[in-house]
């Protein structure tokens, strides 16, 4: 069975993309998917190459604009103009919840939907937590149970170690997927993580990935 860890936090836009498209992929091969909900900005701040903050606004506006806009069309999923009102909110809760749904063995593959569709559709904040409640609901999940531990020190502990798993792996951002430990970075590389699957890749002279 390929095992699938997948980094990205709650209120990523590209995660949200990707993310019907990645199950698919898991159920036409049997894969096994990690949820490893992180920390975003310490790892953007840990990736130099890649800080948002130092962008120049014309390539802020490509890249989580106009590029937003065409994979929405492409993946048929709608999403707000530029970004969400609340986007900047913590994720600590979030991202909390849907660790507490992993240990609670619920389900975390609709679950994460329901957070990125409510967050980029519906403009909900992440960090109200009956704002998660309702959308958890979407998917008959009852938040509650999982919202009384969501800031506890042992999911928080969880989030934490996800974060900082994320850097050594040298995670660039969210959505991440790794596969046999090499790295898949972008929704727009399901393509070649399926092919992945199907048929290995040959070993690369530049790039060591994290086991």
């Amino acid at each position: 069975m390929p095992t699938i860890e997948y980094f990205y936090s709650a209120h990523s836009a590209y995660a949200y993309l990707g993310h019907p498209r990645l199950l698919d992929i898991c159920a036409k091969y049997d894969c096994q998917l990690i949820h490893r909900p992180m920390n975003l900005s310490p790892v953007i701040r840990a990736a130099a190459d890649d800080q948002p903050g130092k962008r120049s606004q014309k390539i802020r506006d490509y890249f989580f604009g106009r590029e937003l806009e065409r994979w929405s069309e492409l993946r048929g999923l709608d999403m707000v103009p530029f970004r969400p009102t609340f986007h900047d909110a913590p994720l600590d809760l979030s991202n909390g919840l849907l660790i507490a749904a992993v240990q609670a063995k619920a389900n975390v593959d609709a679950l994460a939907f329901a957070l990125f569709q409510a967050h980029w559709r519906d403009d909900i904040d992440l960090s109200d937590p009956a704002a998660l409640t309702a959308a958890a609901a979407q998917v008959d999940i009852d938040a509650a149970p999982l919202l009384e531990v969501a800031m506890s020190d042992d999911i928080q502990t969880i989030h934490a170690q996800n974060t900082e798993m994320a850097i050594a792996k040298g995670v660039p951002g969210s959505p991440a997927y790794f596969l046999d430990g090499d790295l898949y970075y972008g929704q727009d590389h399901l393509d070649i993580l399926e092919r992945a699957i199907v048929q290995s890749f040959g070993p690369s002279r530049f790039y060591k990935p994290e086991t």
